[in-house]
């Protein structure tokens, strides 16, 4: 299958976990990607290789600058789909959270979304159209103790989302958000075990979830075959919000 062959995708978060899964998946299926995240693995002869598609490019989602240098660089060719990925998490109490703590949070999850979007979409005008795709969590629908700022700021993304998609249709750019539980990345391994345990025991299947298995659902929503799909907030979560 090459339902991308000839568009060219950018993806934040993109060195590892759900990111990286995706800009893999997407070149796979023949698409020229930007990975974009702050810093990348380094390679060494014992690690594969990244696809001759993907290019590596450091890059601050919080920085207007930035994205400004991102849209200069890819002015020429377009883009036609961007997969906001990267995201960070906090962890404390709402009493107990820092303000900086807080800011960092929604500067990365809301801010990095927003900034990703306003530079991208008027290159998607320029080009008849363009598929976004917004990470945004089960827990922007339901709740648990602590990580406040995660929870809002996911709560925002998956409301920007409809906003852009209602903003856009005209100009055939869909826009849409998954929302994925707990998911087995670096990013969750490094979390608490109880933390970890209790999301786990809350969901019907009893299980992580991958990061192939989201992968496979964005490049569904990003690909022609979810044409009609826009404004949509996709939950892939194991069964976590159905309780």
């Amino acid at each position: 299958m090459a339902r991308f062959v000839g568009k060219t995708a950018v993806v934040t978060g993109a060195a590892s976990g759900m990111g990286k899964e995706v800009a893999e998946q997407l070149a796979a299926e023949g698409a020229r990607v930007m990975a974009l995240d702050l810093v990348f693995p380094e390679q060494s002869s014992s690690n594969t290789s990244p696809s001759p598609s993907i290019l590596q490019r450091k890059h601050d989602v919080t920085k207007p600058e930035d994205w400004d240098g991102l849209v200069a660089y890819l002015a020429h060719g377009g883009v036609d789909i961007l997969v906001n990925a990267a995201g960070v998490m906090d962890y404390a109490l709402l009493h107990e959270t820092e303000f900086s703590s807080w800011r960092h949070t929604l500067d990365v999850d809301l801010d990095g979304v927003m900034l990703g979007m306003r530079a991208v979409i008027p290159l998607m005008k320029s080009r008849g159209g363009g598929s976004i795709v917004n990470f945004s969590s089960a827990l922007a629908t339901i709740a648990f103790a602590g990580s406040p700022g995660y929870h809002a700021a996911k709560a925002a993304v998956m409301h920007l989302t409809r906003n852009a998609a209602v903003t856009y249709a005209a100009d055939k750019i869909r826009v849409n958000a998954v929302l994925p539980g707990i998911i087995d990345t670096p990013m969750v391994r490094k979390q608490p075990d109880e933390y970890n345990a209790a999301a786990v025991a809350r969901t019907p299947l009893g299980r992580m979830g991958t990061a192939r298995e989201i992968a496979k659902c964005v490049l569904f929503i990003a690909s022609e075959d979810a044409a009609y799909m826009t404004g949509s907030a996709v939950t892939i979560d194991g069964g976590l919000s159905a309780m």
